[in-house]
């Protein structure tokens, strides 16, 4: 897997932040075109044995080589693990950041096989398994990264109330440098 370009990703995030100085763009209020230290390999490891995944390849790059969130799509990258200062950040302790991290859920495999279209008549929690919250795109909105089971790797939207649940990437890197290279 080809590595990510962390100067250029960096140098483009500052450019975008210089176009959007008053943080207008959706969701740049909340992730301020920051980006936070990458994780260290020891620590991605650990989380990845703590819930027994292999996190994607392009996502676990990100977060080794670039950053740990919150610069990208919606309202920010939610990141991977946060130590206890960052914990209280708002982008930190969404629900459904803390929802992924229960015992199990990420080991299950992802159980759609097919786009789920329109209003989602199921709990989300079963829908949810086998996948890791990226971004929340307000009004109950979610994009998902699919960590377990034969889509492991895709992007996922989640709109319980009116979008349901498809795939709106192969996978991360193009989910995410889709956000650098937009207007």
């Amino acid at each position: 897997m080809e590595s990510w370009d962390r100067a250029g990703v960096r140098a483009r995030i500052r450019e975008m932040a210089a176009r959007d100085p008053g943080l207008v763009r959706f969701g740049a209020d909340t992730h301020r075109y920051e980006l936070a230290p990458r994780l260290p390999e020891a620590e991605i490891r650990a989380f990845e044995e703590s819930h027994g995944i292999d996190l994607p390849v392009e996502y676990r790059s990100f977060v080794a080589e670039v950053g740990n969130g919150p610069a990208g799509p919606s309202h920010g990258l939610m990141p991977l693990t946060v130590s206890r200062p960052e914990a209280d950040e708002e982008w930190a302790v969404d629900a459904e950041w803390w929802e992924d991290r229960l015992p199990g859920r990420l080991a299950e495999p992802f159980p759609l096989t097919a786009p789920l279209p329109g209003r989602i008549g199921v709990p989300t929690e079963a829908l949810t398994r086998g996948t890791l919250t990226l971004a929340e795109q307000g009004c109950g909105i979610f994009t998902r990264l699919v960590v377990n089971g034969p889509r492991a790797g895709q992007v996922w939207q989640i709109d319980p109330d009116r979008g349901g649940f498809v795939p709106v990437s192969p996978g991360f890197r193009t989910w995410y440098t889709d956000w650098l290279e937009s207007p």
